[in-house]
């Protein structure tokens, strides 16, 4: 069993800047691509941005050049680093992880989701 713990949100004003972080332990041989979701009361979750094992990054057009997705293999960790914020980020954001296990196992997981408020 794999386990994702996302920190970092919180209360920021417009224009400010927050890191949202996701530990990943457990049962990990290696760790795939890994992402960045969020949804919004009333909303489907949507993808924020994906980082392959390569470091290759994606992107939503809607956070393209004021977020950075980011990881560190070494600690299971990824990083999301949230720059120029509006209103319109407010959500809960969830890290998903495709984690590939002992005896060829794959399977992908969720965190329990941190929440981001963008207000004055």
């Amino acid at each position: 069993q794999v386990q994702l713990v996302e920190s970092g949100g919180g209360l920021v004003q417009p224009g400010g800047s927050l890191r949202l972080s996701c530990v990943a332990s457990g049962s990990i041989v290696s760790i795939n691509d890994m992402s960045w979701y969020r949804q919004a009361p009333g909303k489907q979750r949507e993808l924020v941005a994906v980082i392959t094992r390569a470091g290759s990054a994606k992107y939503a057009s809607s956070v393209k050049g004021r977020f950075t997705i980011s990881r560190d293999d070494d600690k299971n960790t990824l990083y999301l680093q949230m720059n120029s914020l509006k209103p319109e980020d407010t959500a809960a954001y969830y890290c998903h992880a495709d984690v590939s296990g002992y005896w060829f196992s794959r399977n992908d997981y969720w965190g329990q989701g941190t929440q981001v408020t963008v207000s004055s």
